[in-house]
């Protein structure tokens, strides 16, 4: 049976005349995996350093459970700068350490019968209770493959503090956050900084992890993954949802119709009511008298109980028109090549894009993404091969980095400028579908947010009425409402979509084809990104032999060989693996119980050897693991071929 860890109740927020959250309620469940969703400055950070004790509520309660531990990012800043990354992380097992080092003296003292030995053997005892408690003889290796998972290297790893960047910090504290002694973990924004990689690394973790958390996070494809419950902060209420995301979004809209019809029918009934009393009245006899003061104490119990629905928070509404349809034939590219200097970025990239198509243009970090779609606009000039558009193709292009703007114009400035037929009052409703009202049509562009601005790069997007749009990370700068009407003007658009993106939510939703892009050219997968992740893993590093013409039969037989071929060496490396990974297991059962022994509990020295000796073969076991999983998803993909 699931315990409350954490209870909020009748939790209120408020700076100077803004209330943040008013008579908020909530519980925490052991076991809970929960999305805090809601639009940028709701109080969702608050909330968090309200739990942590950082800041104080104006009223409510906060109430933990007494083994509740409270882990938060922002506990884990990086003071000293002179030490390596992995001695910071280290730092987390601090009580380990000590313990280490005290169980030392310990076996000394009790190995030369100086002292107390009773309470010497007593302390021994509680210690080694401890250090197995906290998994004491993994936590080097812990650390390690932390600092690994989330993007460091070997080299990363041993430099100091001070010569990482900012996102490398960040990801430090992350590590520290993960592996320290907390069983409620606040996470507000962890993928930030992370590559795909990492964050694919990061989901595994949490899912595998046995504490419980409350996530901050705009990324709606992590959400999905990690998330077993749904918080909305909306309207300065908190309101409860089953599962991930994805499940929260029709409870939400569910919940808001339900609202509205109960509304509606109770308004309708007081009318109806008021009716009859009105009738009554004017018949003013005394049995008439009586209905109408019953009727009355029905209407003053329902408006007594009567909540008008919340206003649901403005978001940013549009729709994404074309003046007219391209030919079919949008794009074709021919062995484009492109290089900086003398260092090659990308060639042989060869790809056929036709009308409506959704493509979303997919590759590791640095492989040259932004560099083709600036080639394909001629903002870059190819090294060789040839680029030729379509009949009647008019592009629109989305810059991540926002540099085509002029920062000393004022939002109404530049749409003005870009489109000077439009008039005054369109310009201004234009801009107020994008939340830009009022004075805050002339902020200037300099000032904005990054959601900002990427919301006037949408509304100049918008009025080109382009029939082809290059996107480069379009959703970066929104805030997770943006995102999703984004999402929907995208899936209404009649034009073609070359898209680069992240936001694996997005791909998900409305990738028809996946184009890969490596140094060597384009690999291209039909389907959304779910569908790229089963095809991709298994045949990435097979990289295709060039062959004379064959006839389809030929080329179906040599093709089946070759599948036959790999299938049987997959078996083999997987009968292999099993045989190691039996072999493994025997050594790190050995190795524990030599540890165990008395004669070797008692001494550090002999503790610390069969310690790394433990992480080294726990190290290659977990190797050993990982290599037979994506052997057998390989040969699961072979079967089914």
């Amino acid at each position: 049976m699931h315990m409350a860890i954490l209870t909020v109740n009748k939790l209120s927020m408020e700076f100077g005349q803004q209330k943040l959250f008013d008579d908020m309620t909530f519980e925490v469940q052991d076991g809970d995996r929960i999305g805090l969703i809601g639009v940028n400055g709701c109080g969702k950070s608050t909330l968090f350093k309200l739990l942590t004790g950082e800041y104080e509520s104006s009223s409510g309660d906060i109430i933990l459970n007494k083994n509740t531990r409270i882990g938060y990012m922002e506990q884990h800043v990086c003071r000293n700068l002179e030490i390596s990354a992995y001695d910071e992380v280290l730092t987390v097992f601090q009580d380990l350490i000590e313990a280490e080092e005290e169980l030392e003296q310990l076996n000394t003292a009790i190995a030369s019968r100086t002292g107390n030995l009773e309470s010497m053997i007593e302390r021994q005892a509680f210690l080694h209770d401890l250090y197995t408690r906290r998994e004491g003889l993994t936590y080097r290796a812990r650390a390690r493959s932390a600092l690994l998972g989330l993007g460091f290297d070997d080299e990363h790893i041993r430099l100091p503090i001070r010569s990482l960047s900012g996102g490398q910090r960040a990801k430090l504290q992350l590590a520290k956050l993960l592996l320290c002694d907390a069983n409620l973990l606040l996470l507000d924004e962890p993928t930030n900084h992370l590559d795909t990689h990492a964050v694919e690394w990061l989901e595994e973790y949490l899912m595998g992890c046995r504490c419980s958390f409350i996530v901050i996070s705009h990324d709606r494809y992590f959400l999905d993954k990690v998330t077993n419950r749904t918080f909305e902060l909306e309207n300065k209420k908190m309101t409860p949802y089953k599962g991930n995301y994805s499940a929260y979004l029709p409870q939400r809209t569910e919940r808001r119709l339900t609202a509205q019809r109960v509304y509606d029918n109770t308004v309708r009934e007081i009318s109806r009511l008021e009716g009859i009393i009105e009738q009554q009245r004017r018949w003013n006899r005394e049995k008439n008298i009586r209905t109408a003061e019953s009727k009355q104490k029905i209407i003053d119990r329902l408006e007594q109980n009567l909540e008008r629905p919340e206003a649901v928070p403005e978001s940013m509404t549009f729709r994404l028109g074309i003046n007219q349809q391209s030919g079919e034939d949008v794009l074709e590219v021919t062995d484009v090549s492109l290089s900086f200097g003398e260092q090659p970025l990308f060639r042989n990239v060869s790809m056929e894009i036709h009308r409506g198509e959704k493509i979303f243009l997919l590759g590791p970090n640095g492989c040259g993404k932004t560099s083709l779609i600036k080639t394909l606009l001629g903002q870059y000039q190819a090294q060789s091969g040839r680029i030729r558009y379509g009949v009647g193709v008019k592009k629109g292009y989305y810059d991540q980095i926002q540099s085509g703007m002029d920062s000393s114009k004022t939002v109404f400035e530049e749409i003005a400028d870009s489109f000077p037929s439009m008039t005054n009052t369109e310009i201004r409703s234009t801009l107020a579908r994008l939340l830009f009202k009022n004075d805050d049509v002339f902020k200037p562009l300099s000032t904005l947010s990054g959601g900002e601005r990427a919301k006037v790069l949408l509304t100049e997007l918008m009025l080109s009425r382009a029939n082809f749009l290059l996107l480069d990370e379009p959703t970066n700068h929104l805030d997770i409402n943006s995102c999703e009407a984004l999402q929907q003007a995208l899936e209404e658009y009649e034009g073609t979509l070359l898209i680069v993106s992240h936001d694996r939510y997005l791909i998900n939703s409305l990738a028809d084809k996946i184009f890969y892009l490596t140094n060597e050219g384009i690999q291209v997968y039909e389907g959304n990104y779910e569908s790229f992740l089963k095809k991709f893993q298994p045949f990435a590093q097979e990289k295709a032999q060039p062959a004379a013409p064959q006839t389809e039969k030929q080329a179906e037989y040599k093709n089946k060989k070759e599948r036959d071929a790999l299938r049987r060496r997959q078996k083999a490396r997987i009968a292999k693996l099993e045989q190691e990974i039996s072999e493994a297991e025997d050594r790190v059962s050995a190795l524990n119980a030599e540890l165990s022994e008395p004669e070797n509990a008692c001494s550090y020295e002999k503790t610390l050897e069969l310690t790394e000796a433990i992480d080294k073969a726990q190290h290659q076991l977990e190797a050993l693991y990982s290599e037979w999983e994506s052997t057998s998803l390989l040969l699961d993909e072979l079967d089914e071929t």
